[in-house]
């Protein structure tokens, strides 16, 4: 139905706003994107949803008289893309760790907004902050949603569980024992997390605390973590790197496996079928958090060790493992708002730019949860929208430059409807 031009509506992303009604044209519009294309295609926004998609014919006779029109003749219409993995309280820097300490908290939510700007003029439209400082990120995502800010869709995981002096303890979700990892978790719930993120493994962020192939939970306590989120109707995302740690967070049902690299306990690689199996068959999804300066990072590890990172993404893919786009944006091999570095990787292994595009939209917005809200171009949808010039099927740089990025129907930067 086609909703008045001068009707005023609230919703759960803006504060009551007058709905202009937009149509959207291009020569190409990729619903999917490995899903239905239009050619020439458009799409007609109402507000922040998605009221029609098909040829231009069609959804020519949708629009009102005075619908705003915006043709791209030369360009292509696709869903905007969801990064899965990334710190927004993280600077990128050579310390980002040192800089979070530094900053006060008007300080540091100053700067995740700036960051989200970010990811947003690069054509992220929904973004997943797996661990920052006490749940601040809530507050940055409560300024969006009421349209104080421009920024993606923000699905936030507040601070993220380990033991004293664990990986990111300085982020403040220190535990310990069963009562404490109880009390953690619903006071992430407390505080509005969308997912409760466990560093079951140390990490390379704390150079002072547990190894990356140190243990940091036993499955006992994953158990309970698990058990605790899921009764707040809450997913879990583990960061694990070793395959003891992995096996065990997939045996107890956690949702997302962070990094997954399937390490053995002297770093050398440990692939288990059995575990990568039972993660494709209960729908548990990989999510490599891949750097964007992979480059620079290969270099350093050398070609033997790059072609294990290879290795590994495509033995994940053929055992079917449902895989999340990820950046791991805000630690200092990998920069905010720079999507397709990342996805060249992929490119360089050989997936082709149609999957590419799947993963960092469809796919993604699917395993985190959001397959009813945004990942896609269809009635009932968000109005999260990319128009890149060119064909990003042939050249996957097109996405590089956005000629227009849509959150909710708001065009950025200014967050207003796109003919403003």
């Amino acid at each position: 139905m086609i909703i008045p031009r001068k009707h005023v509506v609230g919703n759960s992303r803006r504060r009551y706003r007058a709905v202009v009604q937009q149509l959207l044209s291009a020569h190409q519009l990729l619903v999917g994107p490995r899903g239905q294309r239009f050619s020439p295609g458009a799409l007609l926004i109402d507000d922040d949803r998605i009221t029609a998609v098909g040829t231009l014919a069609e959804v020519e006779q949708r629009a009102a008289p005075d619908a705003h029109r915006l043709d791209h003749p030369q360009a292509t219409i696709l869903p905007g893309l969801v990064n899965g993995h990334v710190h927004l309280g993280f600077d990128s820097g050579a310390d980002p760790a040192a800089a979070l300490r530094a900053s006060t908290d008007e300080e540091l939510l100053a700067a995740m907004g700036q960051r989200a700007r970010l990811h947003l003029a690069a054509g992220v439209t929904t973004i997943r902050d797996l661990g920052d400082r006490d749940g601040l990120i809530t507050e940055l995502r409560r300024s969006v949603e009421r349209g104080e800010v421009a920024g993606p869709r923000i699905r936030a995981a507040c601070a993220p569980l380990t033991p004293p002096g664990g990986h990111c303890s300085f982020l403040g979700g220190e535990v310990s024992g069963p009562e404490q990892i109880r009390s953690r978790v619903r006071d992430n719930a407390r505080r509005g997390a969308d997912v409760i993120k466990v560093m079951a493994n140390g990490g390379q962020t704390s150079p002072d605390g547990p190894r990356m192939t140190d243990a940091q939970f036993t499955p006992h306590e994953l158990s309970l973590i698990v058990e605790q989120a899921h009764a707040l109707g809450l997913p879990v995302a583990v960061h694990a790197y070793t395959s003891e740690v992995i096996a065990a967070a997939v045996e107890v049902g956690v949702d997302t496996v962070e990094h997954c690299t399937f390490m053995g306990p002297d770093g050398a690689v440990d692939l288990r079928d059995s575990v990568a199996a039972t993660m494709a068959a209960r729908d548990i999804a990989a999510s490599p958090a891949l750097p964007s300066q992979w480059r620079a990072m290969w270099d350093k590890l050398g070609p033997e060790r790059s072609q294990r990172i290879a290795e590994r993404l495509r033995w994940l893919r053929d055992h079917g493992v449902p895989l999340l786009f990820g950046s791991d944006a805000g630690v200092p091999v990998s920069h905010h708002g720079d999507p397709v570095s990342t996805l060249e990787l992929y490119e360089h292994i050989g997936v082709p730019p149609e999957q590419i595009l799947e993963l960092a939209t469809t796919a993604s917005a699917r395993g985190l949860g959001l397959a009813a809200e945004t990942g896609a171009l269809r009635p009932g949808l968000a109005a999260d929208v990319v128009v890149v010039d060119g064909d990003p099927l042939v050249d996957l740089q097109k996405l590089r430059e956005p000629a227009l990025v849509l959150s909710a129907g708001r065009a950025f930067p200014d967050g207003r409807p796109s003919h403003l």
